[in-house]
């Protein structure tokens, strides 16, 4: 086994009624909101009306980017990097599930960024560095999507899809019973897309060169 030190930077916020703190953790990085969110099922559950409450007792205005689709497209994108730049936005608030997430850490990126993200890191081999904060209200148990920068997004003029690095969430809310209102075939695809990755992982270390001695890592 190798040595290794870990350091993830993203707050948890966790535990019974967290998103009527959201207001708070936003103040602390910002005063103008994108409010990302995808269908409504937030608004049935009620959440979304909270996460309202709790910006506007704290003077955080908010502009909305509702529809967001599973695997998230390249033009949701842009138009959330219209928004923030139209409207000054200084923070982004994904509320939902992993495709929510993605969507607003690959705008954080690409906003601040003048030249396109696509060609940056899949040309280049450049990743970007810097971003309009993120935070999340996790709706949906999953990938970890809020604890890491990476997402998945479709490229319609490409006909591709695929990962891209944004700007990891600098908080993440982290309410257990939200996710008592997902179906459960929502539910079932979680566990199965995160054994998924789980196992995208272990294959790639143990077919991989070990970059210490040049061989295949057993």
């Amino acid at each position: 086994m190798e040595n290794f030190n870990f350091f993830n930077p993203t707050e948890i916020i966790f535990g019974k009624d967290r998103e009527n703190e959201v207001g708070g953790a936003v103040l602390k990085y910002g005063k103008k909101v994108l409010l990302h969110y995808g269908g409504g099922s937030i608004k049935k559950s009620g959440l979304y009306d909270r996460v309202i409450r709790s910006l506007n007792e704290h003077g955080v205005s908010f502009v909305e980017l509702p529809g967001v689709q599973p695997n998230p497209r390249l033009s949701l994108v842009r138009r959330g990097i219209e928004l923030c730049k139209k409207e000054n936005i200084d923070f982004i608030l994904a509320v939902g599930g992993g495709s929510v997430i993605d969507c607003c850490k690959v705008i954080s990126a690409q906003a601040l960024l003048d030249e396109d993200i696509w060609e940056m890191e899949y040309g280049k081999g450049q990743f970007p560095n810097a971003g309009i904060p993120v935070g999340a209200v996790v709706t949906a148990s999953g990938t970890g999507a809020e604890m890491n920068a990476g997402g998945v997004i479709t490229h319609e003029e490409k006909k591709w899809k695929g990962g891209i690095f944004g700007i990891a969430p600098v908080f993440a809310v982290l309410d257990p019973a939200y996710t008592m209102s997902v179906p459960p075939m929502q539910v079932l695809s979680g566990a199965f897309d995160t054994l998924s990755h789980a196992m995208e992982t272990y294959c790639l270390l143990y077919t991989s060169p070990s970059p210490r001695d040049g061989l295949l890592s057993r």
